[in-house]
């Protein structure tokens, strides 16, 4: 459907008015632009080149080359920000040394530029994986951070140990359909969980970015105070409540938005669908309408 999709010069420009919403543009200035606009105005900002899942090693190496590129002209702007991506993106489909080996190769790159980067959890079965290659990396760099799905059984045993690891820690529901006798589904339970996971960081006085869209997460949050600490921050994906951004960043509170690039960008528009079925109806009015920009909306 997605080759299709991008095949087709009818429907290509027709998804990308939905996709503008979500994300910055084609191209790696296009993210960078709108992640200057948004400090200007006062907020962190996360960048990624969208992709996943590559499972061809000359691909792989293109997408490190990119992340370098990235952290490259961030430095020549003086932009702080947050390097976000997937292993999958950068060799863990083809061999986890190949992750590792491209990975090491960005962390020392973004210390030198004093930019920190983030590893993005993907499918249940790779966790494993993703956390040794992190453990590994995390002994050399403290630059580099993990995130973790609250959704998993197993990540109030893994947060306790990454705690002690020098990284962020960013915390999300988790947006993949896993078995039922692994995860919690969505639900109050699920928050709860969530809220104790940020909990146990918050104790910790560990760094830790509250990466949800939540309400009820938020009223939570705000309450127990969690945002006025120094070392923990809300991140919201681009495009997503960006009226709710601007609230939490005018009360003062830090606030992250995670900026996205690239023409992968229509399996990234199905996720923001499916993980939000009523943004379905956003999608159709941007095809329509062609207003998808969000820029201005901060």
């Amino acid at each position: 459907m997605k080759e299709y999709i991008q095949q087709s010069s009818e429907l290509n420009p027709i998804f990308q008015r939905a996709a503008k919403r979500f994300v910055t543009g084609d191209l790696r200035e296009d993210g960078v632009s709108v992640g200057n606009q948004l400090i200007q105005k006062g907020y962190r900002i996360s960048l990624e080149f969208i992709g996943e899942n590559t499972i061809n090693k000359e691909e792989c190496l293109q997408a490190k080359d990119e992340f370098i590129a990235l952290m490259k002209e961030c430095g020549d702007r003086r932009l702080s920000a947050r390097i976000s991506f997937d292993l999958s993106h950068i060799g863990l489909s083809i061999e986890p040394g190949l992750a590792y080996q491209n990975l090491m190769e960005m962390a020392k790159e973004a210390q030198f530029h004093g930019l920190s980067l983030m590893i993005s959890m993907e499918e249940s079965a790779k966790t494993d994986q993703i956390l040794a290659i992190y453990k590994k990396v995390a002994v050399d760099y403290s630059n580099v951070g993990i995130t973790l799905q609250a959704q998993l059984h197993r990540t109030f045993e893994d947060i306790n140990e990454l705690i002690h690891y020098p990284g962020a820690i960013r915390i999300v529901k988790g947006a993949y359909q896993e078995p039922s006798d692994i995860c919690t589904p969505r639900s109050e339970k699920l928050d709860q969980r969530y809220l104790e996971l940020v909990e146990i960081c918050v104790k910790a006085g560990h760094q830790v970015s509250i990466a949800s869209h939540d309400n009820a997460i938020y009223e939570q949050v705000i309450e127990r105070g969690f945002l006025r600490n120094p070392y923990v921050e809300a991140e919201m994906l681009y495009g997503i409540r960006p009226e709710f951004c601007k609230k939490l960043k005018d009360e003062g509170l830090p606030v992250r938005v995670y900026l996205t690039y690239g023409v992968e960008w229509y399996l990234y528009l199905c996720h923001r669908i499916a993980e939000y079925p009523p943004n379905l109806y956003t999608a159709i009015t941007d095809m329509i309408c062609g207003k998808g920009d969000s820029s201005q909306l901060y």
